[in-house]
């Protein structure tokens, strides 16, 4: 049973930075893919930044420039850095892998996620 533990996430002011950091445990293969995703109120979940096994990253454009992804394969740790935060980018984060886990319904695996508020 697979289990993602976010954690990280904060009230900060526009123009400040975070780090998310993400545990996966219970997977019994390797993942390829790990990404960071957000909701916002009202709006769909967002793949926001991925990470391949080899390191290989990609970003929504949004994002570029600002988040950075990391992880650690020993561990299974995911990292998302955030600096020069903005307002938009007050969400729930989650990590996951790319595409998501299955929780073996037809449904995708989330975590509890972490809270990401940007406000002066």
């Amino acid at each position: 049973q697979v289990q993602l533990v976010e954690s990280g996430g904060d009230l900060v002011q526009p123009g400040g930075s975070l780090r998310l950091s993400c545990a996966a445990s219970g997977s019994s293969f390797i993942i390829n893919i790990m990404g960071w995703y957000r909701q916002a109120p009202g709006k769909q979940r967002e793949l926001v930044a991925s990470i391949t096994r080899g390191g290989k990253t990609n970003y929504e454009d949004s994002v570029k420039g600002r988040f950075s992804i990391s992880r650690d394969n020993a561990k299974n740790t995911v990292y998302l850095q955030m600096s020069s935060l903005k307002p938009e980018d007050t969400a729930v984060y989650y990590c996951n892998k790319v595409p998501p886990f299955s929780d073996g319904a037809g449904r995708d695996y989330w975590g509890q996620g972490t809270q990401v508020t940007v406000s002066s």
